[in-house]
């Protein structure tokens, strides 16, 4: 009789041993597809950020030889250049912060950039310039190129901090370090007025 309830708990355990082992089976498979989709998309918003910075330093790249052209015929237009100037070197100053460390100065450069394009309006020669007119190309293509850039890295970065927020991958966040990134907004200067640039 004593053998016989041994058996029937022995069968129970075995009966709970085999579920158990599947549930924590399955738990463990949902953590590494979760740690891994985390890995994907930590990587998917480094990338895309890589992105962002290559055009933004092409960018700096293309101020020196707008300054130039534009102070051969328009010298007297020494404050904005100046500004310009300025603004690109602070900007390059903050090259490896994070992106919401690096807003504001690029914002600055966007800024000083626009200043520039609308009193070179002024200048009829200059605007017939074959060397303004080949910067102009290629900082509104690299403005555009900015701006899809900057579309695709802020869709990862939500991508990525929903599922930092959202149940049960918040567990998985939590557990393995993976944290939420900051969106990159440049502002068009056309649609906002002008920040103080010193030059008053």
């Amino acid at each position: 009789m004593a053998s016989g309830a041994g058996a029937g708990v022995s069968d129970v355990l075995a009966g709970l041993t085999v579920p158990l082992l599947l549930v924590l089976l399955v738990v463990g498979v949902a953590v590494v597809v979760s740690y891994n989709r985390f890995v994907r998309q930590r990587t998917l918003v480094d990338q895309a950020w890589s992105g962002i910075d290559v055009e933004l330093g092409r960018r700096h790249d293309l101020v020196p030889n707008l300054v130039e052209t534009v102070r051969g015929y328009a010298a007297h237009e020494r404050e904005v250049l100046e500004a310009l100037t300025v603004a690109r070197e602070e900007a390059r100053r903050h090259v490896g912060e994070t992106p919401h460390e690096r807003e504001a100065a690029e914002d600055r450069v966007g800024f000083a950039l626009d200043r520039v394009m609308v009193r070179s309006e002024s200048y009829p020669d200059l605007r017939a310039s074959a060397a303004f007119l080949q910067l102009q190309d290629a900082l509104t293509m690299t403005e555009d190129r900015i701006a899809a850039s900057r579309r695709f890295y802020n869709g990862n970065v939500r991508a990525l901090n929903t599922r930092c927020r959202t149940f049960p991958s918040n567990l998985v966040a939590s557990a393995f370090g993976f944290a939420e990134r900051d969106y990159f907004e440049l502002h068009d200067p056309r649609h906002r007025e002008l920040p103080d640039l010193g030059l008053s």
